[in-house]
């Protein structure tokens, strides 16, 4: 049985100051990600208000995805995926939720 596409999901909370979030986000965070093998294509997200003028949930999504779970593991488990998992303490002041699930 072949294994089914992963994805990762990053759910940022609102962060202390957008701007600086959006700048940091744009001109290091990003390109850190760009460097990980493996990822075949990625979603990036911006919430918008809810139908009633509230905040959303979440700020941002970034959803990237894997051929499967096996090689989401080895992208992630590089030195490219650990420096970037390790800079989300820089910039992502509103908080991080991380969920994993195969496609499908």
């Amino acid at each position: 049985m072949t294994s089914q596409a992963a994805v990762l999901n990053v759910l940022y909370g609102e962060p202390a100051d957008p701007a600086a979030f959006e700048a940091y986000y744009a001109a290091t965070h990003l390109p850190l990600v760009a460097r990980i093998a493996g990822i075949e294509r990625a979603v990036l997200i911006r919430g918008l208000p809810n139908a009633d003028g509230s905040k959303p949930a979440y700020y941002r999504l970034a959803q990237l995805f894997f051929a499967g779970p096996e090689q989401m593991e080895r992208s992630l488990g590089s030195a490219e995926g650990q420096a970037a998992v390790a800079d989300l303490a820089q910039f992502a002041t509103g908080g991080v939720t991380v969920v994993v699930g195969e496609v499908g």
